[in-house]
């Protein structure tokens, strides 16, 4: 066979997957997932067994396929031992990620195609918060069925629904305004370290912040506020880089931001009286996957809302020119003043959720490592677009999680990828493509 044909036939294959795809609505693929993750929960176990596996795959099968080539690695590398029987785990694991994920929601999602379409019909009959609020009800039940049979699911999920919501933060600076910040991390830290102050200091006693102030049942339902007075510091916090960077141009505002990063670090690892470098811990467990996913929902709604607003525009008209907006009687100061502290409140936010998953937080846990983290999920996703921030979060996150197993190699086959995503697509996956919420929630055409 000719050789050059390869690539055509594999662009062909994935034409024909689109094609076969295209008429489902994002009801048909809720219901797909829906259908998934009751089919796992249903057979999972038994599945299991039957392919040989030791335990239930916890990540879709791909973490124990790189578990198995980590030994492999280690064995070819530094010679410790191998059960090589463990090799058939690779096959057995690429059999459940079929039989259980990939086959049933392509069946589901594809047979579902009119029902689904005449449902999201009848939907777009009603306000559109109707339409989402149904949508994302049945998203979120999805999501719960598959975390609730593993802790380390639930722990997982969480965490990459707060990278969503941090890494589009991110995607307002870096990609709607166009500039270059590396602050991100120091707004997280002040968010988590503040929110931790409003519920540790006030609801919680603790060896650093003393003894609770006050004690009733329904302390949590304060969570929202220690969570918006966390974002509120942040944006404070914004003020030290925003006021100097913005009465300049060029590249000042990198050189300036990564010294605040560094900043914010060393000031939580001194300040004794916030735990110093060993943090503070005994946050009270408010942090629960509805509040997550509802926090999250409201960020992308708000972050959405705010980049194809008049500010919006007037901020991408900055980003592309800014003289002609200055010309164009554009306050670009106050813009990019406005869109750097909304990037740094929903930082803090996202801080405060983290803070609260965890149940503790630290210096280093806002490190450089956090910052090169973020930059790959906001450049591997795409710049300019809501689209690309929730394909990079959950990309990256999904990612390093699976090729945890190989340890420093993880390190290795994380920014090759991303080599490659800038040589052939250097505004990332998905750049500059308008969130259109109706679009999302509506039908798609059937042919």
């Amino acid at each position: 066979m000719d050789e050059t044909l390869a690539p055509k036939q594999t662009v062909g294959i994935f034409h024909r997957v689109g094609l076969f795809f295209k008429p489902v609505p994002l009801l048909g693929y809720l219901l797909g997932f829906l259908a998934c993750a009751l089919w796992e929960q249903l057979a999972g176990e038994g599945l299991t067994a039957l392919l040989g596996l030791p335990k239930m795959p916890v990540l879709f099968g791909l973490l124990t396929i790189f578990k198995v080539l980590a030994g492999i690695i280690n064995f070819m590398i530094k010679g410790d031992a191998f059960n090589w029987a463990t090799w058939v785990y690779i096959p057995s694991a690429l059999a459940y990620l079929t039989l259980i994920y990939l086959l049933p929601l392509a069946i589901v999602a594809r047979a579902v195609v009119k029902p689904a379409n005449a449902l999201a019909r009848f939907l777009q009959g009603f306000p559109l918060i109707v339409t989402a609020l149904v949508q994302l009800g049945l998203m979120y039940a999805v999501l719960h069925i598959w975390a609730e049979m593993s802790d380390y699911r639930l722990i997982f999920l969480k965490l990459t629904l707060i990278a969503v919501l941090f890494t589009l933060s991110l995607n307002i600076i870096n990609g709607y305004m166009g500039e270059f910040s590396c602050s991100h991390p120091g707004f997280m830290a002040i968010g988590a370290y503040m929110s931790s102050l409003f519920t540790v200091g006030l609801f919680a006693s603790d060896k650093v912040l003393g003894d609770a102030v006050f004690t009733f049942s329904v302390a949590y339902l304060s969570f929202p506020l220690a969570l918006i007075f966390g974002g509120l510091m942040a944006s404070m916090g914004a003020l030290i880089v925003a006021i100097p960077s913005f009465k300049t141009r060029g590249d000042y505002l990198a050189i300036i931001s990564l010294a605040f990063l560094f900043i914010v670090k060393s000031f939580f690892e001194n300040m004794q009286a916030l735990g110093g470098s060993r943090g503070i811990s005994g946050q009270p467990d408010w942090a629960t996957l509805p509040v997550i996913f509802i926090t999250m929902a409201l960020g992308i709604w708000t972050i959405n809302n705010f980049v194809t607003s008049t500010m919006g525009k007037a901020l991408n008209a900055v980003r592309d020119d800014e003289s002609a907006a200055e010309a164009m009687t554009v306050n670009t100061r106050k813009t990019k003043m406005t869109a750097f502290l909304f990037g740094a409140f929903w930082a803090g936010v996202a801080g405060g959720l983290l803070a609260h998953v965890l149940r503790y937080v630290n210096p280093a846990m806002f490190s450089v490592q956090k910052l090169a983290e973020v930059l790959a999920m906001v450049y591997f996703g795409g710049l300019n677009s809501v689209y690309g921030s929730i394909v990079g979060a959950v990309s990256i996150s999904l990612l390093g999680e699976a090729l945890r197993p190989l340890e420093i190699l993880k390190w290795i086959v994380i920014p090759l990828l991303l080599i490659l995503v800038m040589i052939y697509r250097p505004t990332g996956l998905i750049a500059f493509k308008e969130f259109n919420v109706r679009q999302v929630f509506g039908p798609k055409e059937v042919d």
